[in-house]
């Protein structure tokens, strides 16, 4: 989708409007892009802060959680959050019976340095009914790290809210940098990764939209959508195969053979392992 800058009923508004055709279509989780609701390129902390809201309070939230009840969907969406005086780059996870939780950017980008405060709330794995989802958020996408604690705590999905930009060197045409990296990293951990990235230029940005669903081989089962449309990309998947197939052959299995004799295990943070 293309959010328009600051207009946040209207993006929020229309939003509904594709999450309304995605169920039409049959869509059971929905993924949106990374701070849809306000747009991305802010000028100043305090123009951020007037657009940023509470979650799950905030009239975003409840938008989105009204449309899950409704149409019995999960839904993982990028915001503009406020909590107390900071300021996070957060993506809300809502099913058909409201707030699941939140996912804080960790790894800020450019300029979202001066805004944002870098996420606090480490890498959780949600539970629900219809499988394990993760979250990273654009730029989190350029560090293993966060595909690899998620999918060592169970995860079958990770969702990604995203606004990709041109990266340095990219050939004209050739994919977007961070589709290969995602692809990568649904590869080598078995699970499945869906992509969703804006379209447009705000204030001078251009944005390189290419939404994908990638399956747990690291091979795309939907997309890349385009580059200058707005475009629902669906695939129909079993969240549970990725686990399933892990044992690639008679001696391998990817999360099981690395070498926790010479690095820890959990990559020396405290988050507990999960089923793997």
């Amino acid at each position: 989708m293309e959010p328009r800058f600051g207009d946040t009923a209207a993006n929020v508004a229309h939003s509904l409007e594709l999450i309304g055709r995605a169920a039409d279509d049959g869509a059971s989780l929905i993924v949106l892009p990374e701070l849809a609701n306000t747009g991305y390129v802010f000028e100043t902390r305090a123009e951020a802060f007037a657009l940023a809201e509470t979650i799950p309070d905030g009239p975003t939230s409840r938008a989105w959680m009204d449309i899950a009840a409704a149409r019995n969907l999960h839904i993982v969406a990028g915001i503009t959050e406020r909590e107390g005086d900071a300021l996070f780059n957060s993506a809300v996870v809502i099913g058909p019976h409201g707030h699941i939780g939140t996912y804080r950017k960790t790894h800020l980008w450019a300029a979202e340095n001066l805004f944002f405060e870098p996420g606090n709330n480490g890498f959780p794995v949600f539970q629900t009914s219809i499988g394990r989802i993760g979250v990273a958020i654009c730029y989190d996408g350029w560090f293993p790290e966060v595909y690899r604690l998620q999918a060592l705590q169970g995860a079958d999905i990770v969702c990604v809210p995203t606004n990709w930009v041109p990266i340095p060197g990219q050939a004209e045409g050739r994919e977007a940098m961070a589709n290969i990296l995602a692809m990568a990293a649904a590869h080598s951990n078995s699970l499945y990764i869906a992509c969703a990235d804006r379209i447009g230029t705000e204030r001078g940005q251009p944005f390189e939209g290419q939404s994908v669903i990638i399956g747990y081989t690291g091979w795309p089962v939907a997309g890349p959508a385009s580059r200058a449309g707005e475009e629902i990309v669906s695939a129909e998947v079993d969240l549970g195969a990725g686990r399933r197939a892990r044992n690639w052959n008679d001696f391998n299995q990817v999360l099981r053979d690395r070498r926790t004799d010479l690095y820890a295990e959990m990559l020396g943070s405290e988050i507990p392992r999960g089923w793997y």
